[in-house]
Formats: structure tokens, sequence, C-alpha cells
């Protein structure tokens, strides 16, 4: 699938922060996560983190569903396995959907002070919530991270309803 250059829809107050080649890369990988959960039986949703050299330093994928767990959502495996960091407020967060509640909390709590979010049409997140907090969210729409939650809303209804606590 062609890759399309995002537009800066959703930006905090703080204003926008670039879309560098970095970070289109860090969405790349978590939306190749999200696929991986989806083929593992899960939820397709993935994450990444980059640190301000604009370096993956950790993947993570939704593993609710494979590992039984309650709070395995792709930004809380991503940040687990980032490992104890003492740099994450000069890190991003990437995202192929809109942060939860849960989520958003970890990455405010971490102060990462800039979230790129693949897609907010299928679920918005505690997008608002981490504004308030001073986090910049960059919110690019991503046509393949739209088609993952679409098919999975479509054909996994009742898992998506549990993942986000319907």
């Amino acid at each position: 699938m062609a890759k399309r250059t995002p537009t800066r829809q959703s930006v905090s107050d703080g204003g926008p922060f670039e879309f560098t080649p970095a970070l289109q890369a860090a969405l790349d990988a978590a939306i190749e996560q999200a696929e991986k959960g989806w083929r593992e039986g899960g939820i397709p949703i993935g994450s990444a983190l980059v640190d301000a050299q604009g370096r993956i330093v950790s993947l993570g994928h939704n593993r609710r569903v494979q590992r039984g767990s309650m709070i395995l959502h792709a930004e809380m495996d991503c940040l687990e396995n980032a490992g104890r960091r003492r740099d994450l407020s000069t890190c991003t967060l990437v995202s192929t959907l809109s942060p939860c509640s849960m989520c958003s909390g970890a990455a405010i709590l971490y102060r990462i002070p800039r979230i790129v979010i693949g897609e907010n049409k299928t679920f918005v997140g505690a997008e608002s919530w981490m504004r308030d907090q001073g986090a910049r969210l960059l919110c690019v729409n991503d046509k393949r991270c739209i088609s993952l939650m679409r098919k999975m809303k479509r054909l996994r209804p009742r898992l998506w309803n549990e993942d986000i606590g319907k």
C-alpha cells in the first residue's frame, strides 16, 4: 500500500511539531506491529517510542488476547519494552490509534511531550486531556491505520468492545 504524506490535522495548543522521516519510519514500524498483533489473533494496534535523535528505541503491540492481560495495550507494551529510561521527557510516542485513558495516563505520567496518532477516525481517546496536561499531539489519519481498525471493528466487534471497556 502506498504511503501518503500525512496532514497536521489535530495539534495541541503548543503548536505543531515536524512529522519527520524518522517519525514516518516509526509510524511504519508501529503499523507492522499492529499487523503482527492481528496475525497473532489480537487487536491490530501498534506503538513505537522514538528518542530525541529520531531512533526507534522500543516497539510494542496490543497483546491483551495473546497474554490474557488486562493492560497490555500497544502503548503499554511499548513502554514496558523500553525499560527504565531517564530520557522519556525528550521522546515521542507513536501509536496507530488515539491512545485510551490508560495509555494517555502513562504517557503523561512519564512526561512524554509529543504523541503521534496514526488515526482517530475510529476511536478518539483522551486527546483533550493530554493536551490539557501539556502534551503536543499530531494526528496523521493514515489510511492503513484506519483500514486496520475498521476491519477489526467489523470482524471482531465483541473483542473491540472488550478492549475499550464497553
